[in-house]
């Protein structure tokens, strides 16, 4: 990708799953890449593994004090930030909208949208030009049942972003990315095998995607090869959607 190499990146969430997968393409692309995630264990195993990342700072995103904490230690390395990629996020299967008590639904927003909202928030501060790229899904788009709390977070997302994108330009790019089926770590903890099965069959393409088709997709956003774009979501999903109109 053009104009990444030695851009400071942002990743949050960035220690698994397509979080990990998007720290993972960015340092290939030669970025000076940083994250955030609440994970410990994945933190450690993640620096280990890819010792060329710049720093990894244990936060919650969902805590505003955290993340203006988080981000002052990340002063230290990083001067300025190029790019963020706002990517924590949790997700909770219910048994029905009924079901979903608010404690569980204050745990689901406060990650999902007031999470994206903080990084961003202080993230801006310490960009003159940068690219933001808010991470959605199609359950913001389409109706997915079991995960009202899920939904609603995502569609917000979309609507945040699309403010930002108005509000920050030109100096800034804000995108919002909305992926269809991923395997990921927190996607294979949710499913069954039979879970699995029936979501497959309902993908054009017969399959989950892998996080390094996702991350690559982030890395072309966050590129000069895309800097004519802003206030946008942009789905990748096998097609799943493609039976509905959205």
């Amino acid at each position: 990708m053009q104009g990444l190499k030695d851009k400071t990146v942002l990743v949050t969430g960035g220690a698994s799953g397509i979080g990990r997968a998007t720290v993972e393409r960015f340092v290939a692309e030669g970025a000076r890449v940083a994250l955030f995630d609440r994970n410990l264990d994945a933190i450690d195993k993640i620096v280990a593994e890819i010792p060329q990342i710049a720093a990894a700072i244990p936060v919650d995103v969902s805590d505003d004090v955290a993340v203006a904490e988080a981000f002052r230690t990340l002063d230290a390395t990083f001067p300025r930030l190029d790019v963020l990629i706002n990517n924590a996020g949790v997700s909770v299967r219910h048994e029905g909208f009924r079901s979903i008590t608010p404690a569980q639904w204050r745990t689901v927003l406060d990650t999902n949208l007031n999470g994206v909202f903080y990084v961003a928030s202080e993230a801006v501060r310490r960009m003159d030009e940068g690219v933001i790229v808010n991470m959605s899904s199609i359950n913001a788009l389409a109706a997915f049942p079991h995960y009202a709390d899920y939904n609603a977070s995502k569609a917000g997302i979309l609507a945040l972003s699309r403010t930002m994108a108005l509000e920050l330009a030109p100096a800034i790019r804000v995108l919002a990315l909305a992926p269809g089926a991923v395997l990921t770590p927190m996607q294979e903890a949710e499913y069954t095998e039979e879970m699995f099965r029936e979501v497959n069959a309902n993908i054009p393409l017969g399959r989950h995607a892998d996080p390094s088709e996702i991350a690559a997709f982030l890395a072309f956003l966050a590129s000069d090869d895309a800097r004519f774009m802003t206030g946008q979501h942009y789905i990748v999903d096998g097609g799943e959607t493609a039976r509905a109109a959205l």
